[in-house]
């Protein structure tokens, strides 16, 4: 079994990216920081692969610190010793992750092999990824869907911090949030849900060869249970598979049957659990 790391993003890419669009949307997340992520920071990335003796790749890793290691495992059994191997070689050139992303099983595996001594490991948090590949009836709510304005700068930050508190997720300032949000205007990323007011928000993400994911979905709560969030996400999906892509994705809190349930309602449906696991060294 081999650990190599690599220096140049291009090489890897071309090592890996084939590999990890056979599954494409499980493996969105990393696939999107190799074809759509500013890679002038790529030097402090990590980017490995754990290799059989015949070559073949049986594990693949990526972590852009400060966030949490992603793996990748497209052949082979968790029992064939890659994620131990890979854990021991991280050790050993001393890389510390902040945490781990993985399907459940793998992530499991990585996170006990990790911390076999001195770490401490807790379950931050289980995800499902939602896939969509033709958009279903659905009864729209009141109001009409519209891009971001700048006048929405007004309470947009408020809404994502309010999110960030929600999914249990790294938690912006307000300034911070706010120069990011300003950054969306006349993008056609962002769209805002109105019924007499703002109501509701969705916003196109990350974006990978076929597919596309839905993040930053959110309504305030005076303002839930009127299909609103339905609303804006059907018609930010239904915009994502008229571009040309073929299918739309997205995260949703396992523990979270509700915004399930509205995704459900528009057709997509669960195509893998993953774990986030934190480390604390």
């Amino acid at each position: 079994m081999h650990f190599k790391r690599y220096t140049d993003v291009n090489v890897f890419q071309n090592d890996v990216l084939d590999i990890m669009l056979e599954n494409e949307v499980v493996n969105n997340l990393p696939v999107s920081i190799l074809t759509d992520s500013n890679k002038d920071n790529a030097a402090n990335w990590l980017m490995a692969t754990v290799t059989g003796d015949n070559g073949k790749i049986l594990l693949i890793a990526i972590c852009t610190l400060p966030f949490n290691l992603l793996l990748c495992k497209p052949q082979g059994s968790l029992d064939d010793g890659s994620v131990g191997f890979l854990a021991s070689e991280l050790k050993r050139i001393k890389f510390a992750t902040p945490g781990v992303i993985a399907s459940k099983e793998l992530a499991a595996v990585f996170a006990d092999a990790y911390c076999a001594n001195a770490i401490t490991k807790k379950l931050h948090m289980t995800m499902t990824i939602m896939k969509l590949d033709n958009l279903a009836d659905y009864k729209k709510a009141p109001g009409f869907f519209r891009m971001l304005e700048q006048e929405d700068l007004s309470y947009t930050p408020d809404w994502e911090h309010n999110f960030c508190i929600d999914c249990r997720v790294h938690i912006h300032t307000p300034e911070e949030s706010k120069e990011r949000i300003k950054t969306r205007i006349g993008k056609n990323i962002h769209y805002i849900w109105v019924d007499g007011k703002p109501v509701a928000q969705a916003v196109w993400g990350r974006t990978t060869p076929n597919s596309a994911a839905i993040s930053w979905v959110y309504t305030p709560p005076e303002h839930r249970g009127k299909g609103y969030a339905t609303s804006v996400v059907a018609e930010l999906s239904k915009s994502i598979l008229s571009s040309g892509k073929t299918s739309c994705c997205l995260f949703a809190d396992a523990a979270n049957p509700a915004s399930q349930g509205v995704y459900r309602k528009l057709g997509y449906y669960v195509v893998s659990t993953v774990d986030e696991i934190k480390f604390d060294i």
